[in-house]
């Protein structure tokens, strides 16, 4: 496969500045796929979508804070959507472009919908992969119990081992499938392997869930751009019945279910990139 050009950005917080990596693919005059990832993931999940869609788009792929090539925060009360929108805005302006398409992964779209209820942004087409305005709580539960630790590892065999333990819900794969969601989250630390993520995240996350949750419909109401929602048929996060009512109020999301696949799907299995590419196309 061909890699991407590898990019920082120096982006502001109340503790001070912070760099966010990105990766980017395709011309730099072709129209923008800016593609967030989800909760501990990093940026180079994106990498097998990427590389298809490259000859189309100019796909831009954020660590966010804390994760993969990225800063890790001096606080871990930045790990929460406000900075990360901001951490964006500071992205799109980098890029010097005045209207792009957003495709999230869970957290990634939830950060998604503010921006794009936002007045005056960018975001001309929202594609949002397993995530909408109601989160499951089982689902919630089952992600805050599985971050946090900081597992050390003999071997990256034995970290991608673990990995695909953890990561049973985003539904088979292949090895070579599989390589693409460790080879760069499972990372050499000194004489040990461990997971590409501050686990400081799980403090800001835990806290966050135990506060009640903040109603996401009016946000999804206020979105004014074409909306396409991609579900995994057994997630935990995004049920059925939100999913439907995203179809009925606010954008009226398409929708493209991917059997057999929990949360969420990895966008990496060929009738998956098919289904992006669908929504892509309105």
């Amino acid at each position: 496969m061909t890699e991407p050009v590898l990019r920082h950005v120096t982006c502001a917080s109340p503790k001070g500045l912070h760099r966010i990596g990105y990766a980017e693919w395709g011309r730099r005059d072709a129209p923008v796929l800016l593609c967030v990832h989800g909760l501990t993931r990093n940026g180079r999940d994106f990498d097998a979508l990427a590389e298809r869609l490259a000859d189309r788009y100019r796909v831009v792929c954020p660590d966010m804070i804390g994760r993969g090539t990225s800063d890790r925060a001096p606080d871990a009360s930045l790990y929460a959507v406000p900075q990360y929108v901001a951490d964006c805005i500071t992205l799109i302006a980098r890029l010097d472009v005045d209207e792009l398409t957003w495709l999230g992964t869970s957290m990634g779209g939830i950060i998604g919908m503010v921006v794009a209820a936002t007045p005056g942004n960018a975001i001309r087409r929202l594609v949002l992969n397993d995530i909408g305005p109601e989160v499951g709580q089982v689902g919630l539960g089952r992600i805050g119990g599985d971050i946090g630790d900081d597992p050390k590892f003999d071997s990256f065999e034995d970290g991608e081992r673990a990995l695909r333990a953890r990561m049973s819900e985003f539904g088979p794969h292949t090895d070579a499938q599989f390589r693409y969601l460790s080879r760069h989250y499972v990372v050499q630390r000194g004489a040990h392997w461990g997971f590409h993520y501050d686990p400081a995240i799980a403090e800001a996350f835990r806290a966050a869930s135990a506060q009640p949750a903040v109603p996401l419909w009016p946000l999804y109401d206020a979105i004014r751009c074409p909306v396409g929602v991609i579900r995994g048929s057994t997630s935990d996060i995004l049920s059925a019945e939100t999913t439907l009512e995203m179809t009925r109020r606010g954008p009226k999301a398409k929708v493209e279910e991917v059997a057999g696949v929990g949360h969420a799907p990895s966008l990496i299995a060929d009738d998956q990139i098919a289904a992006v590419e669908r929504l892509l196309a309105g």
